[in-house]
């Protein structure tokens, strides 16, 4: 199904560049078959084929002098062997915020075997968008490769910054406008929760609010059974009862498809029916989050239903929202070319020695992205307890959110948590803490580490970043760097470490010396 506007373009100009490079590849197969035609007139040697070519390399033959065979010596005549011609490579043209390992697991193929006539490829950063790359054809037979839903649209992005949750759904007349929902700081109607599950899991709320409508007719009409009264989005667990706990749920699935394509760790779904799908490598992440989040509650037949029948989720979202490839169009790319993080200081004050409690792991909820590190003070008592000591900012901002054991910094300071870089801190005491309009400078004091906010078992400080509403993992393109400590993946989440000049932490709840990290003291200004 062709979309109007960007999506539109970017088909036309994906048809003329498949035309020409077809035309292109047609000529170079044209002249190598003239070349062979005209070879095989002379004198035709005896061929044999080379054996151990590299995947992807073309198949050689070696030519050899025919054996002396004396007269009225019986000759055996060979039968020719045929011999299968290997497939073109694979033209493709880089999305925004690929790399390299990343389109070579999509693509099933290692990272070498890819290569461009542009230029030299960058092994970890970002790709530039829309070069051609070389990619051998190995992979076989995978779904559908039609663009859904641009990735802006996922996640809690700048094209939703104008959107007025709560003035939407008065406007609704279903069951929705009159929703509500005992939560542990008061009762909170269908508009307040869905604003709050967007921006802590930074999901989009018109998506949220879409699925409702497509899995049970909650905006425009009434649930038709207890099922659906309880359980809007058809995920049936007692653990996820109730319209926060569903949409929460949502979420977590859609994070798993988005951000699980970005670093390719997700490159096939499993519908309900235990059918397997790969997943096109040329989908973006916004579709990828979409296919698996449907095949999470859907068989085979039902999936490819809701993503790609006449009347799929995304007629319904086109006419709820309007066209999402004109939205994406005025802030896609996320993540602007050659993008690097911002100066960040270790949360503490220099001269201090606190210990990594927490090596990456995840930010948010327990699926979403491994993104966070817990750091603690270095002092003599465990558990749960309070101190003195503070925490920092690692870069100046204004607050724009803050909640139980919650601090949110804005580093642009235009007070929107969906654009630009922005920091999450949690399990901030309540006492001292900063509120929503405060400007805190680098190093200024956010509040002191604590067990408030969520499950904790010491006190400790949790940290995050975010860009254009986009979780940032400690792996990729964009290294987690703290006053020079860089941040490391372990082999599960809460393990890991953190570098600085040979200085080694590695992570454990138990805070030993092994995980102790110093902020070097602050250097006096020249003539102090």
């Amino acid at each position: 199904m062709l979309k109007p506007g960007i999506a539109s373009f970017q088909r036309i100009r994906f048809v003329a560049r498949r035309f020409l490079l077809a035309l292109t590849l047609l000529s170079v197969l044209l002249l190598a078959t003239g070349c062979a035609q005209g070879a095989a007139f002379a004198n035709p040697p005896v061929l044999t084929e080379a054996t151990n070519t590299p995947l992807g390399t073309p198949q050689v033959f070696v030519r050899t002098s025919p054996p002396t065979v004396l007269p009225g010596t019986p000759v055996a005549v060979e039968t020719p062997t045929t011999i299968a011609t290997p497939k073109p490579p694979i033209l493709y043209y880089t999305q925004p915020n690929e790399t390299l390992p990343v389109v070579a697991l999509r693509f099933g193929v290692p990272p070498e075997t890819i290569g461009s006539p542009d230029r030299t490829l960058p092994e970890t950063a970002f790709l530039p968008q829309d070069i051609l790359l070389m990619i051998p054809d190995v992979l076989g037979e995978t779904g559908p490769e039609e663009l859904l839903l641009p990735d802006s649209e996922i996640i809690y992005s700048p094209s939703a910054v104008d959107f007025d949750v709560r003035s939407y759904v008065a406007q609704t007349s279903g069951y929705l406008l009159s929703y509500t929902q005992p939560m542990e700081d008061g009762t909170y109607d269908a508009a307040r929760v869905i604003q709050r599950v967007a921006i802590e899991n930074s999901c989009n709320p018109r998506l949220l609010i879409a699925l409702l409508e497509y899995q049970s007719g909650w905006v425009t009409g009434q649930p038709k059974s207890i099922a659906e009264a309880d359980y809007p989005l058809g995920y049936l667990s007692l653990d996820y009862k109730g319209l926060y706990k569903q949409l929460s749920w949502a979420c977590q699935q859609l994070s798993i498809g988005y951000y699980g394509w970005r670093d390719g760790s997700v490159l096939e779904v499993t519908t309900r029916d235990g059918q397997r799908v790969r997943l096109s490598p040329r989908l973006n992440a916004g579709t990828a989050a979409l296919s698996y989040y449907f095949a999470r509650l859907y068989d085979q037949p039902r999936w490819a239903q809701a993503l790609y029948s006449s009347e799929n989720f995304l007629t319904l979202y086109s006419r709820m929202f309007g066209d999402p490839w004109v939205r994406a169009q005025m802030v896609e790319p996320l993540f602007p070319p050659f993008i690097v993080q911002p100066e960040l200081q270790l949360p503490f004050p220099p001269g201090q020695t606190w210990a990594l409690t927490g090596g990456p792991h995840a930010v948010w909820s327990a699926n979403s992205v491994i993104g966070a590190i817990d750091l603690a003070p270095n002092e003599d008592q465990r558990g749960c307890y309070t101190t003195e000591k503070w925490v920092t900012a690692v870069a100046p901002g204004r607050v724009v959110r803050t909640g139980p054991g919650l601090v949110v910094v804005d580093l642009d300071g235009d007070g929107y948590e969906q654009t630009g870089w922005v920091i999450v801190y949690m399990h901030i005491a309540t006492r001292d803490k900063l509120s929503v309009g405060d400007w805190v400078d680098q190093d200024g004091k956010i509040g002191h580490p604590s067990c408030e906010g969520g499950r904790a078992t010491g006190t400790h400080v949790h940290v995050a970043r975010k860009y254009n509403g986009e979780w940032i993992p400690t792996a990729g393109p964009l290294p987690f760097v703290l006053s020079g400590w860089t941040v490391h993946n372990g082999a599960k989440p809460y393990e890991g470490t953190m570098t600085r000049d040979g200085q080694v932490a590695e992570a454990s709840v138990y805070g030993d010396y092994r995980t102790l990290v110093t902020r070097p003291a602050a250097t006096p200004a020249a003539g102090q």
